[in-house]
């Protein structure tokens, strides 16, 4: 039977992530190039922006290996807000460091860092000087977030210690002694207060997002990794949660077998978890980790969703991902909770990309969860190719032209022999000189609910602007718009008024998956 949601709703989304907006330096904020990105959505009938994870990032500069499950990466806050509203001084803002570095086409992770870090000294500084009001809603807010203090504690020690991972740092500190970790905090508590202040105005900022994109009635669609980095705070204060040794080594480590892709397949270094603890608290970390991102987003994209069936375990000391086995996940459990917290109604989309079993497909429909088609996977020749667009049946998809872990469309249409390339012109409007367009014109006929294209399409670009390389650790993440141009705005109008031709619109996306109470 198709795959189907009683939604008749129909929209279109862009994907790109804050960090690779403008108007900013070193790094896209939460500022005023997010409420312009918004309102150039809206202003085009574009109804979802969706973006890759808001969490600190790696040092490679992935936000899917963070050493935070719950924390905003600090390189989004911005300044001109907070000198607006007095946290910080206007003068300030001319000495932190690549404040005149506006127009640059790449993000630069070390100038990002170096400024949050400046940043927040003073919002530090400054502390004492708020008023009593403020002090009270960071303080209230404070005591509301479980995971504050094991995360700025994690964070300090990470900076003192020079990006050591935990199992490094000395023992009593890497081994989470109480009575050692009391002394520290008191000697250093306002560098604590750094870490928190920081949080506290990401959330602030990010919420005036929020209620800007209701306003205007798009939606925010957001993504979560499955698995959690060994070096983080989540591993470092509930270890008995992963699959990790007493002094930091992996019991057992996560990864996909061998495929067609990789002979060895692939080993992530990421502890699996341990599940029957999971199941023994309830799952009580799990929600607590899905009530906290949704209440940033309206959707969700649950990366490696076919995991939560059964996931590909490897020990710890092995360097190819060869000799491991599938171990069941209890799934379903822990989306019946997350449907009962949730109201009866999960705001996900399930990342079901690559070899999935028919039980994985079972409980994607059992909980009503969209699934994700790529058309650039479509074209092998094969009739019964499941991306191919006449085969996307049902409305309860997200259809996408590709992914930030694709090429650009343009390079991947470079790179197909003559015959794809004679095939895909005979489905598509051959009208359409660009094969990023042609792929979104054979996406907004399919019978899916909602559309997305990662904006580079929309610019034609090529892979000088790609996103990511898998099993690659250099040149990711960093790509950056450089002005919010007319090019831009020309490709927004194109694609909004190409959406409308095929009944998607900016209204379309009320009850989009049945979430429009979320809007």
């Amino acid at each position: 039977m198709p795959h189907s949601s009683p939604s008749s709703a129909r929209s279109i989304g862009v994907l790109l992530h804050p960090s690779a907006l403008p108007l900013s330096p070193a790094f896209g904020s939460f500022g005023s190039p997010s409420r312009e990105w918004i309102k150039s959505l809206a202003l085009n009938g574009i109804g979802v922006w969706q973006f890759l994870p808001l969490a600190p990032c790696d040092p490679s500069g992935s936000p899917y290996s963070s050493p935070s499950s719950f924390a905003f990466n600090p390189c989004f806050l911005d300044a001109k807000d907070l000198a607006k509203e007095g946290f910080i001084s206007d003068s300030e803002i001319d000495f932190l460091p690549g404040t005149n570095q506006l127009n640059i086409s790449s993000v630069d992770f070390c100038l990002a860092e170096k400024r949050s870090e400046r940043l927040g000294q003073l919002l530090r500084n400054s502390w004492s000087n708020q008023g009593v009001k403020r002090h009270l809603e960071f303080n209230d807010w404070c005591n509301k977030q479980f995971w504050l203090e094991d995360h700025v504690s994690f964070m300090e020690l990470r900076r003192q210690y020079d990006g050591l991972p935990w199992w490094k740092w000395p023992k009593a500190f890497a081994m989470r002694n109480r009575i050692a970790l009391q002394f520290w905090k008191r000697k250093h508590q306002n560098n604590l207060l750094e870490h928190r202040l920081m949080q506290w105005h990401l959330d602030r900022q990010w919420n005036a997002l929020r209620k800007l994109a209701k306003e205007l009635g798009v939606l925010l669609f957001g993504d979560m990794p499955f698995y959690v980095s060994r070096d983080s705070a989540d591993v470092w204060s509930s270890r008995s949660l992963f699959s990790i040794k007493p002094g930091g080594k992996l019991d057992n480590q996560s990864g996909v077998p061998p495929d067609y892709f990789s002979s060895t397949g692939q080993l992530w270094g990421t502890p699996v978890y341990r599940w029957e603890q999971h199941k023994a608290t309830h799952f009580n970390w799990w929600r607590r980790r899905f009530a906290r991102h949704l209440q940033q987003v309206d959707l969700l994209r649950l990366d490696h969703f076919r995991a939560l069936d059964s996931y590909w375990e490897v020990a710890g000391n092995k360097d190819t991902a060869e000799d491991g086995a599938w171990k069941p996940s209890p799934g379903s459990d822990l989306l019946k909770l997350l449907r009962t917290d949730c109201g009866g109604k999960l705001p996900l989309v399930a990342e079901d990309l690559g070899v999935i079993t028919p039980k994985v497909e079972k409980l994607r429909d059992e909980f009503g969860l969209p699934g994700m088609k790529i058309l650039q996977f479509g074209f092998d020749g094969n009739s019964n190719n499941p991306y191919l667009p006449e085969n996307i049946q049902g409305n309860s998809w997200v259809v996408y032209t590709g992914t930030h872990d694709n090429p650009t469309s343009l390079s991947w249409w470079n790179s197909l022999d003559i015959d794809i390339k004679e095939r895909i012109n005979q489905l598509s409007n051959n009208a359409i000189d660009s094969p990023g367009w042609r792929l979104i014109d054979m996406g907004l006929k399919t019978e899916a609910s909602l559309v997305v294209v990662p904006l580079q399409d929309l610019l034609s670009l090529d892979d000088q602007a790609r996103f990511n390389t898998p099993g690659t650790i250099e040149n990711n993440w960093n790509w950056r718009l450089i002005s919010l141009d007319e090019n831009l705005f020309e490709a927004l109008k194109d694609y909004g008024e190409l959406g409308m031709l095929w009944g998607r619109s900016l209204e379309g996306v009320e009850g989009l998956f049945d979430y429009s109470s979320k809007l």
